[in-house]
């Protein structure tokens, strides 16, 4: 996170980037992934991400989303890879109906 921290502070982005500005970036860019499929059926998409462009696009969309989230984290003090883990611990005990 280092990395990601260093490239907002060169921009001098700090100010911009509070939790509810990264929530939101989140979610933006969680859009624009789900954008890449999103008049593809399964099949389709399935298909769609063996096209070179298509995985270059997804790939870049993802990582959008894993920055914003990554730095959210730093912001908040919110260890991501515990958080994943004790998250995966407590849904490990629960149940949901199909």
């Amino acid at each position: 996170m280092s990395s990601i921290d260093g490239f907002a502070l060169e921009r001098d982005w700090n100010r911009f980037h509070t939790p509810n500005h990264l929530a939101m970036s989140v979610a933006i860019e969680a859009a624009e992934l789900m954008e890449l499929f999103q008049w593809m059926t399964a099949d389709e998409a399935s298909e769609a991400v063996g096209d070179p462009a298509v995985k270059e696009s997804l790939r870049d969309e993802i990582a959008d989303v894993l920055i914003y989230l990554l730095r959210l984290c730093s912001v908040t003090g919110v260890d991501p890879i515990e958080a994943a883990s004790s998250k995966l611990e407590r849904n490990r005990s629960r149940t949901w109906d199909r």
